[in-house]
């Protein structure tokens, strides 16, 4: 089972072993990604060691090659933070490389179904790791929108103090009570979230400083209401 691949210089009669076609792709794509950037292989090196990380010219050179056996995770991660990329994009090179074998002794898959399983949107069962990943996701979706919302209530107060004339006023005091209630209704999502995660033995994300008191009871608010 080959990893049918479109970078320059790849023999169909050669069979890798798996883990030495990762290593091929992900290999093919540093030097892809390098040379769309103009970059030479000491460039390369000079990013690497500002990062805080060295990887010799010859480490990468001799990488890109294929003389070099290992790759550590840790320099995939530094070698696409240096190369203005994902490390995910060097493992899984979207638009480069047609198919992957993700796993030993499977048949090549596309690349896009390939990053699903290492991303872990792909629909497998792995019970309360699964779960978690979905709750954290879930928790981001919900906190994305209730900033929004926030946001969109502080403009429309502001639109209101404003507002020239009572019709400016009105429009802007519907919009603002429509924004509430999306905050509400995000920042009750994002509590059950924030629960779930606490549930299943986890500890959520810090929330940012306009929803920091959503792990406080709710008390009501009036002030709003009063300014209007």
């Amino acid at each position: 089972m080959t990893q049918r691949r479109l970078h320059p210089g790849y023999d169909e009669d050669d069979v890798p072993e798996w883990a030495d076609q990762v290593m091929a792709t992900v290999a093919g794509e540093v030097r892809r990604r390098r040379k769309e950037l103009g970059m030479s292989a000491q460039d390369l090196a000079d990013a690497c060691e500002e990062i805080g990380y060295p990887i010799p010219r010859n480490v990468i050179a001799n990488m890109e090659s294929g003389r070099r056996a290992t790759l550590p995770l840790v320099e995939v991660m530094v070698l696409a933070k240096a190369l203005h990329t994902y490390p995910i994009c060097l493992l899984y090179p979207l638009g480069y490389v047609e198919e992957v074998q993700r796993l030993p002794l499977r048949h090549s898959e596309p690349t896009w179904e390939a990053m699903h399983w290492f991303t872990g949107d792909r629909p497998d069962d792995f019970g309360m790791e699964a779960e978690m990943l979905r709750n954290y996701r879930a928790h981001a979706s919900h906190q994305r929108a209730a900033i929004a919302a926030i946001a969109g209530e502080k403009h429309e107060r502001w639109r209101f103090e404003k507002a020239a004339n009572p019709t400016e006023r009105e429009e802007a005091l519907l919009a603002h009570e429509e924004y509430a209630e999306r905050a509400a209704h995000a920042k009750e999502r994002l509590r059950s979230a924030r629960a779930f995660i606490r549930e299943d033995g986890g500890t959520p994300p810090t929330l940012p400083p306009e929803l920091a008191d959503l792990d406080t009871p709710e008390t009501p608010n009036t002030t709003e209401e009063n300014e209007f």
